[in-house]
């Protein structure tokens, strides 16, 4: 069951229909807690947004939202078709139980690592409190469904597009091996990730410590992703926001 469990959850017919529910919860959230058209979203959900609007106008958002939606939906269908046999509602079980328990250990393993490439006693972990101005100082509600959006937003954004963009690139412009391809993707979706965080009214202040613990875990979600696909890193980003929220405003 291992070998099958870890080939099955990263199909797309898993993986992707996996992640749908956290795109609903979370544009549902959205809605409920700012309205249709305003408010405080991820920064990610507004770059990609942004570029539709630039296009399509007012319209651009739903016109995304609506794509996004009809592209992992035709891919599931693509992949049952391919693969009959229905989907096993234990495998599901089982990608949410793995991604609770890497949102856990990549909040003590993240933390610590930086602790040691920054020679500082403080460890960066879930239950670290946040600086004014950033996601511990919003009311919960609204930090919980920025969370929820960073874990497909951000996961869709620098490890679909960019990782996978780096990695294509890699391979059919540079001519490189997989294992070359994957060490580049990964380190350059990284600092792409990194830096995204100190961009904006809502972003992080520059200092040392904070861009090496955003490196580390850059690193960390973009090899989750390159060995594990999108819908088990999104749901461990997304719950590991979510325990950093849990923490800081019920501890």
């Amino acid at each position: 069951m291992v070998p099958a469990y870890f080939s099955l959850s990263k199909s797309p017919r898993y993986s992707l229909t996996f992640a749908l529910p956290l795109l609903v919860i979370y544009e549902l959230m959205a809605v409920a807690i700012q309205g249709p058209a305003g408010g405080l979203r991820n920064g990610a959900d507004v770059i990609l947004k942004a570029l539709f609007a630039s296009v399509a106008g007012a319209n651009g958002p739903l016109i995304f939202s609506a794509l996004l939606v009809i592209t992992m939906v035709a891919l599931v269908v693509r992949d049952i078709r391919r693969n009959p046999g229905g989907l096993r509602a234990r495998v599901f079980a089982l990608m949410l139980v793995e991604a609770a328990a890497l949102a856990l250990l990549l909040g003590l393993v993240v933390g610590l690592i930086t602790a040691q490439l920054v020679t500082t006693s403080t460890v960066l972990s879930i239950g670290q409190r946040a600086a004014p101005g950033t996601l511990g100082s919003l009311g919960w509600p609204t930090a919980l469904t920025v969370s929820l959006g960073a874990g497909l937003y951000e996961e869709l954004l620098f490890r679909v597009l960019i990782v996978g963009g780096l990695m294509v690139a890699g391979k059919r412009l540079m001519g490189w091996g997989p294992v070359t391809t994957r060490i580049f993707a990964v380190l350059g979706g990284a600092l792409v990730f990194a830096a995204f965080h100190y961009i904006g009214p809502y972003a992080d202040t520059l200092a040392l410590k904070s861009f090496v613990f955003r490196t580390v875990a850059g690193l960390a979600f973009s090899g989750l992703f390159v060995a594990r696909g999108f819908g088990i890193t999104a749901w461990t980003h997304a719950l590991y926001d979510v325990f950093l929220v849990m923490a800081r405003n019920f501890t």
